[in-house]
């Protein structure tokens, strides 16, 4: 069996090239599509990878100490279209999977959020399972224009949380957390505008676990695949 971190080490990579006026979001490289390919057709993984830094280099590793020095996701408090305060501690101890869209986008999101809600009903009414999606134009995605779309969308449990709050605070969020927009590093400004059509999973720790790309379908299965490995291994500890 291929082993999934060399895979995600050497092909597993996008470039962001889009604006909010122009092509938004990054190029899907070819070798993407190839190793998700190849990844959807094995039986189980051996293992998923924990991700450390921004280049998002997969490390297998099972030796406690090591992960303990792992990065995590940073704490952050934000709204979803309920009024709900969310923060770290809404989604400590559970698998989750994140991402960042905005209600008005017309091209990556669509496909996305798709991908999302696969994985979503999938999941639906597990609670050891959660979604958040973090609104790039929060000005302009209020907690009503979150719930309206989430109600269009038929995303009715409190198990999937669209957040809105600061953009400042979203895009340090989105750049410090999950390394989203990698090429532009720390120094990254945390007020411009950020899209991105990656899906990023974190387990029961705050740990990164995963990064797919959220406009090919085929991704749905490797995440369950993966969210499914990560329930198990929090029950094996």
């Amino acid at each position: 069996m291929v082993r999934r971190g060399r895979i995600l080490n050497k092909l597993g990579r996008s470039e962001t090239t889009g604006t909010l006026a122009g092509s938004i979001g990054r190029t899907i490289r070819l070798g993407w599509l190839l190793s998700s390919l190849c990844l959807a057709g094995c039986s189980k993984p051996e293992g998923v990878p924990y991700y450390h830094t921004a280049d998002f280099t997969p490390i297998l590793t099972t030796d406690q100490n090591q992960i303990d020095t792992l990065h995590t996701v940073f704490p952050f408090r934000l709204t979803d279209q309920f009024g709900d305060t969310i923060t770290e501690q809404t989604v400590a101890n559970t698998v989750y999977l994140t991402n960042f869209f905005f209600t008005a986008c017309p091209s990556i999101c669509p496909k996305m959020m798709e991908t999302m809600r696969v994985v979503y009903d999938h999941y639906r009414g597990n609670p050891a399972v959660q979604f958040l999606s973090h609104s790039v134009t929060p000005e302009r995605d209020s907690v009503p224009v979150l719930k309206q779309y989430a109600e269009r969308k038929s995303i009715v449990w409190h198990q999937w949380h669209l957040l809105t709050g600061k953009r400042k605070s979203i895009n340090t969020v989105a750049r410090l957390s999950y390394f989203v927009e990698k090429e532009q590093g720390f120094l990254a400004d945390s007020a411009r505008f950020l899209h991105a059509e990656n899906l990023i999973l974190v387990d029961q720790r705050g740990h990164i676990r995963g990064l797919f790309n959220g406009t090919l379908a085929v991704e749905a299965d490797r995440i369950i695949q993966d969210i499914d490995w990560l329930l198990t291994e929090n029950q094996n500890r």
